[in-house]
């Protein structure tokens, strides 16, 4: 009440104006920063992940009329610039040639969450469509987003004529995005599941890392490292040229496809996405460049903390009144459409004796996208395992848009 009447003298919508880019920077920094130190200083929050924190302060900053739920700083630089330099940073370490074979494991459990993907939105389309109005393009909408991400969100968006229901649906996802990734982090510590599923990349952690007295897993696994001004540099450098080359690709082949027809527009789609490129590009330069690559140092961290900014970001439009009085029917029904992926995850992969860490990393790249993925898999130290989620998770930016079309006609949107 207060803050609403002491906002509304200021005549914004947020302590902070979303053109305050420099408080919103320090607000950002300071807040990541934060959540790395408890990360590192407590066990509870080594568990929790730092990456979660930053998302839980975001969330909370958001819905307390801190700081806006859009601006500049979080759409553009974060999204257009932290998460592309990123990538190529985080893929340094993943040489092909060591990891196809996990890689082929984890499409498996990927096409499986795709398919409880689909079947949650049938599930949850029969349960709810009487009560909320245009649920056919929800339902299509959701099911490419669970499938790939943003940009099969937005085209179904256009392709089904979605209008505000499209907003409503935004914010009950990504409320549900945060728990979602907070309740994966907790399988991964729960005994429930470590005694039910094998975890080679989570003991890997633990026996590598050093953990004497007071110290985390990530403590101890992000112990600090020889590195130098030039590696700063170099590291950089790199990552730009990967994005550049990436997009330059991307637009010279997505330009000779032409987007008409369904197997050409999978084609344009595929091979016009700068993320694919960028991703391939980095997994070229990993695998052939293996003398190149062992030469650089703080690539993995400076990755991980452009990964941890865009975790922070994307917990800030998590409107949670607004899902309260707005958009609870439809809370339910994205949630139950991630309980039926999560259950295909898990069951597909207790029959298939998948580790749970290929589970987790799978149906988080289902929900959330390749670049969700990565950051968990970077956060928990399941660093051969990047390039694999890397990889499926963009797949399923090219299968997301023409599953949720199938799933949109059958429904009669």
């Amino acid at each position: 009440m207060f803050a609403s009447f002491f906002l509304e003298n200021l005549g914004r919508e947020s302590l902070i104006a979303a053109d305050d880019t420099w408080a919103l920077l320090a607000l950002l920094v300071v807040s990541v920063a934060f959540a790395i130190w408890l990360e590192q200083r407590y066990a509870w929050a080594s568990k929790i992940s730092g990456a979660i924190i930053a998302l839980l302060i975001a969330l909370a900053a958001s819905n307390l009329s801190v700081i806006p739920t859009s601006c500049a700083l979080y759409d553009d630089i974060i999204w257009g610039y932290a998460v592309p330099l990123g990538i190529p940073l985080l893929l340094l370490q993943c040489n092909m040639k060591k990891i196809w074979r996990e890689t082929g494991r984890m499409m498996v459990i990927f096409l499986i969450g795709a398919a409880g993907t689909v079947a949650g939105a049938f599930i949850a389309y029969g349960l709810l469509h009487s009560y909320i109005p245009g649920l056919e393009a929800v339902a299509a909408m959701m099911t490419g987003s669970y499938i790939g991400g943003g940009v099969n969100f937005a085209a179904l968006a256009n392709e089904f004529n979605a209008g505000e229901i499209a907003g409503a649906a935004t914010v009950a996802d990504n409320l549900l995005m945060a728990l979602y990734f907070f309740a994966l982090l907790l399988f991964a510590g729960m005994k429930f599941f470590r005694k039910h599923f094998t975890h080679p990349h989570i003991d890997a952690v633990a026996e590598s890392g050093d953990l004497k007295g007071a110290q985390t897993q990530a403590a101890a696994y992000w112990s600090r490292k020889d590195i130098s001004l030039k590696d700063i540099a170099m590291d950089f450098a790199y990552a730009a040229a990967v994005v550049f080359a990436a997009k330059l690709i991307a637009a010279l082949i997505g330009g000779l496809i032409p987007d008409t027809g369904v197997a050409l527009h999978m084609l344009h789609t595929f091979f016009g996405s700068e993320y694919v490129w960028i991703t391939t590009v980095a997994m070229a330069c990993a695998t052939w460049g293996e003398k190149q690559v062992a030469k650089l140092s703080g690539a993995q961290e400076i990755g991980t903390y452009l990964i941890y900014m865009f975790l922070f970001v994307i917990g800030v439009p998590a409107s949670i009144s607004k899902i309260i009085h707005e958009t609870p029917l439809l809370l339910a029904f994205t949630g139950i459409m991630v309980v039926v992926n999560m259950l295909f995850c898990f069951v597909g992969g207790k029959l298939l004796r998948f580790d749970l860490e290929d589970i987790i990393l799978a149906s988080n790249a289902n929900i959330g996208g390749p670049t969700t993925a990565a950051g968990m898999a970077i956060s928990q130290g399941w660093s051969a395992l990047v390039g694999p989620v890397m990889l499926v998770g963009t797949f399923g930016y090219v299968i997301g848009t023409y599953l949720g079309i199938l799933v949109g006609g059958a429904l009669g949107a």
